[in-house]
């Protein structure tokens, strides 16, 4: 029998607007075969007087539930092939399951593909899957063997990066290795706008790449024409290509990590050879920015997710408004800002206000030029409104 949930009068109102997520304060009582339900088991919800509301995902914690259909339907290989297809179809309709320029896209966004807790990227003809929650990690061979019949031999090898992102309290011994093929070498060349990028799947952050920065790295470039720009938090380097490929009179790439420096210095090479004009400093980004005058008319503010949740909200918003009073309070006159918040708990109003004050500590007239966010291969679930996490700001500053 699949377990069943049954919820608190009044508690079934967000399924009725189609919301993926059942908190844990919102479940009346379980019915199941033994003392509690496994996790990552499928499980049907049902509303106070036992109407059938949805199937998904048990997780123990906040969110206990994470819907996979509205309908009672088998989640069986059928299933699982046709809502990777879906994913596909969405990709295709954005001209970049077979663009020529770019060969590295995001295939399954989460709750954006109706498919909560699961990121699937792809590398050329390499497809990265993360999973983020444990009815997905256990899930993920039957994922793989999807994403196979849709893609053919387009596919030559499936990457199973969660070991960093399941739950750790879960007891799984998640441990990082292909589902599918193998790739023998650790660095692979992507192309993203027909600019290079070197991509470690295995031991780079995230999937290996920041693929949601893609429109914001294209708009760099337009603005970057004989300006010195700095760009922090760089990690791959992504930003910097951009901005030498645009006419940069120079660049400037920093990140605390000196891995990251180094790839950064790597794909700056890839493009342009070694005479770029191009520099990178293995530093604190927050502390570089104390003090380096008006040397920099371009400053680029990638920072990771300073808030992973709620609890640290109030911390992380501090964070935003020093790092960019900073930027702002030392920018060249007429100086272009980019700055972005990754972090899902931190709305597209509240970053703004934080902008707003940081702009207002720093003595400085600003101008909103762009209001950012992810790419469209990053979709929004309209039901979900929590999935636009990236918020971003470009700004003219006097």
């Amino acid at each position: 029998m699949i377990p069943q949930i049954f919820l608190r009068r009044g508690k079934e109102e967000s399924l009725a607007r189609c919301h993926p997520w059942i908190f844990s304060g919102a479940i009346e009582r379980i019915v199941c075969d033994g003392e509690s339900i496994p996790e990552g088991e499928i499980v049907d919800v049902f509303g106070k007087k036992g109407d059938f509301l949805a199937r998904g995902h048990y997780q123990i914690g906040s969110i206990a539930v994470r819907v996979l259909s509205f309908e009672r339907e088998e989640i069986d290989a059928a299933w699982w092939r046709e809502k990777i297809a879906s994913a596909y179809d969405v990709r295709r309709t954005l001209h970049l399951t077979d663009s020529e320029q770019t060969t590295c896209y995001r295939l399954v966004h989460g709750e954006g593909d109706s498919l909560p807790g699961l990121v699937v990227d792809i590398y050329g003809s390499v497809a990265v899957v993360q999973c983020h929650s444990v009815g997905m990690y256990r899930s993920r061979q039957q994922i793989a063997d999807a994403i196979c019949e849709v893609f053919g031999e387009r596919i030559t090898a499936i990457y199973d990066k969660s070991a960093q992102t399941v739950p750790y309290k879960a007891n799984l011994n998640p441990v990082d290795g292909y589902l599918y093929g193998s790739v023998a070498e650790k660095d692979n060349v992507v192309l993203e706008n027909g600019h290079k990028f070197l991509v470690n799947w295995e031991e780079g952050q995230k999937t290996g790449f920041f693929i949601d920065q893609r429109f914001n790295r294209e708009l760099v470039g337009k603005y970057a024409a004989g300006r010195t720009v700095l760009n922090t938090f760089c990690y791959t380097g992504g930003f910097s290509v951009y901005a030498l490929a645009g006419g940069a009179k120079e660049v400037c790439s920093i990140d605390a990590s000196e891995r990251a420096v180094r790839l950064a210095d790597a794909n700056v090479a890839l493009n342009f050879g070694d005479g770029a004009a191009h520099s990178s400093i293995a530093c604190d980004a927050v502390e570089y920015l104390k003090d380096i005058g008006d040397k920099y008319d371009m400053i680029i503010l990638d920072p990771p997710a300073f808030a992973k949740h709620h609890k640290v909200l109030g911390n992380a918003l501090q964070g935003y408004k020093r790092l960019n009073a900073r930027a702002m309070s030392q920018i060249r006159k007429g100086g272009i800002l980019f700055t972005f918040s990754c972090s899902q708990a931190v709305s597209k109003e509240l970053f703004r206000t934080t902008v707003f004050t940081a702009a207002a500590i720093a003595g400085r007239k600003v101008r909103i030029l762009h209001q950012l966010t992810q790419p469209t291969d990053h979709p929004i679930n309209i039901y979900h409104p929590e999935g636009e996490y990236l918020k971003g700001l470009v700004l003219y500053v006097e």
